[in-house]
């Protein structure tokens, strides 16, 4: 069964993939499928659904309109390689099926053994593969027509656009690239083969079959003109297949038909990468001594080693991008276990104080002692279970589990949680509910761990200083039909350098005390439900941690919204 998926390349939640296989919806709104956090996408704004074997989306008459390709529809058909823009943000489509996959080009393709005979071959063409200039040098020396050299360039156009587009994938950037090829040349099938990088083994990475009716055949390639063309580094072009030497053993090319082939290389800027091979097919009915038409000539094999050469640089430039994403990922894990190292370090170094108290306290029989070692022990306990959970939290993408809920209810019970910990920092805490504000569907789980986190660090900003406060309110905005949850503390503020990197992971403004995980989890929950986190900063008035999301009606569910 295939599968599309959608990469985000250009908006707010650039780098989010999504994948579906029957149906999803995409929006602002929490109940979706696929949310997406741009302000002008609509909170239903399309679907994607798999409609009679293939995908298609339909706009939800959103505000703003869907794009696809550039053009606003309304319902349209989805295929490998488009690009969908919903407000502000691009997706990139991919259809994972049998003409995407290279298994499928491994499992479609004979690579055959035969001798190489180059005296009696039929090679009626080689062009050595000098980049992409031999194409034009080609046209001038034999006084082509500006006519072609103008198609020339358009085709290059071409496969430089189908390069650069973004793919989720090698497989569907050779497949677009091939595409291309099939065209420009006029070729029936068409196949790329690759050099893994580590063992240098050649294997079959795309396929492509334009004849109609007849896409269960098998392809077969002669190994030794693809190994002929990596060890000369020449473009070939072979005619009257039938009669070629290299096809002399080859018992099933003969059956297929094949009149004509071109086999390039595809030479990057520090290897050979692999090879481009296409071939033209004759008919059934067609006899394989009928005389050849000439479909492809020096002209097209001189074409298509510029093809294959752009096609050499973008695998180069897609491995390039697979190395630094692994590096950067790599550099990540590493920074990741290294905070969290310290931190677990700091926590796990205040339970063995606990615990030499508690041992000193059974020891001495003083009872006083053993409560105040386990007090220790138990308030490091809560640290580690916190930083388990928020790394739970951030580390997978999550669907808000949506119950209709009390929100006053649910941040009164954070408040309470709060007290205790005010208590010790000596700093008051005030919880002020809002009288208006409706029962609504939300997470209650995800709300009650996003204002925790934020009210906690509130108390640490004020707890060294006089008359510490920090002030809860809930509330409901009619106009725009949003909850929200305002955190405030009597601080000192937040410092101006400080403001840009508050979310962003490991950033800690409190050394040993803080991991700088909660701010981050706090704004990954509330994203979830559609909504977004304000803050407000001075060094007069203090800071507010406003938590601001769409209210969702508790009839959504009824009337399946």
């Amino acid at each position: 069964m295939s599968v599309a998926t959608l990469l985000v390349v250009q908006g707010p939640d650039r780098g989010a993939r999504f994948f579906v296989e029957r149906e999803a919806t995409v929006g602002r709104a929490a109940q979706n499928d696929i949310r997406l956090r741009d302000t002008e996408v609509s909170r239903r704004h399309a679907r994607v659904c798999r409609r009679d074997g293939a995908f298609v989306i339909e706009d939800l008459q959103s505000s703003n309109g869907t794009y696809v390709n550039g053009v606003r529809v309304q319902r349209q058909e989805l295929r490998d390689g488009d690009e969908i823009q919903l407000g502000r943000s691009t997706l990139v489509v991919a259809v994972r099926d049998e003409d995407a996959s290279s298994e499928l080009a491994a499992a479609s393709i004979d690579l055959l053994d035969s001798e190489l005979v180059p005296e009696a071959s039929q090679i009626i063409g080689k062009v050595t593969s000098t980049g992409d200039a031999s194409i034009l040098a080609g046209s001038a020396t034999e006084a082509a027509s500006a006519a072609q050299i103008l198609n020339s360039l358009q085709v290059l156009y071409q496969i430089a656009e189908a390069a650069v587009t973004p793919s989720v994938g090698l497989d569907q950037l050779l497949n677009r690239i091939l595409d291309v090829a099939l065209d420009v040349v006029g070729a029936d099938r068409g196949c790329v083969f690759l050099r893994r990088p580590e063992t240098g083994e050649l294997r079959p990475q795309a396929f492509r079959d334009r004849r109609s009716g007849r896409m269960g055949d098998r392809m077969p390639v002669s190994r030794s003109i693809v190994q002929y063309v990596l060890k000369t580094r020449e473009g070939v072009l072979t005619r009257d297949a039938p009669a070629d030497s290299r096809f002399a053993a080859s018992g099933s090319i003969l059956r297929a038909g094949i009149r004509e082939a071109m086999c390039v290389p595809m030479q990057g800027r520090y290897e050979l990468n692999g090879v481009i091979y296409l071939d033209t097919t004759s008919s059934r009915a067609e006899s394989p001594a009928a005389p050849v038409s000439g479909q492809f000539d020096e002209e097209k094999l001189r074409l298509l080693i510029a093809i294959a050469r752009q096609a050499a640089l973008a695998i180069e430039d897609h491995r390039f991008r697979e190395a630094y994403v692994t590096a950067e990922r790599l550099a990540a894990v590493g920074q990741t276990i290294a905070v969290l190292s310290h931190h677990i370090k700091n926590i796990l170094q205040g339970m063995r104080g606990g615990g030499h108290l508690v041992e000193m306290g059974l020891r001495q029989g003083d009872s006083e002692l053993v409560r105040e070692g386990w007090q220790i022990v138990e308030k490091n306990q809560e640290k580690i279970y916190n930083l388990v959970m928020d790394m739970l939290t951030y580390s997978k993408e999550r669907k808000p589990e949506l119950i209709p809920a009390d929100l006053n209810e649910t941040v009164g019970d954070v408040v309470e949680l709060l007290r205790g910990r005010a208590a010790e920092a000596a700093v008051a805490v005030r919880y002020e509910p809002g009288a208006d504000v409706p029962r609504s569907l939300f997470d209650p789980d995800g709300i009650h761990r996003a204002v925790l986190n934020i009210g906690l660090n509130a108390i640490e900003a004020v707890e060294r200083q006089d008359q510490g406060r920090v002030v809860v309110q809930t509330g409901y905005r009619r106009e725009t039909d949003e909850l929200f949850v305002r955190i405030h503390d009597n601080g000192p503020g937040i410092p101006d350098e400080m403001r840009e990197h508050l979310f962003d992971l490991f950033r800690s403004s409190k050394g040993a005390r803080g991991t700088g995980i909660g701010l981050a989890v706090s704004q990954k929950i509330v994203r979830e439900h559609g909504g977004e986190i304000a803050v407000e900063s001075s060094p007069q008035t203090g800071t507010a941690f406003v938590l601001v999301w769409p209210r969702i009606h508790e009839d959504a569910v009824t009337h399946g919204a």
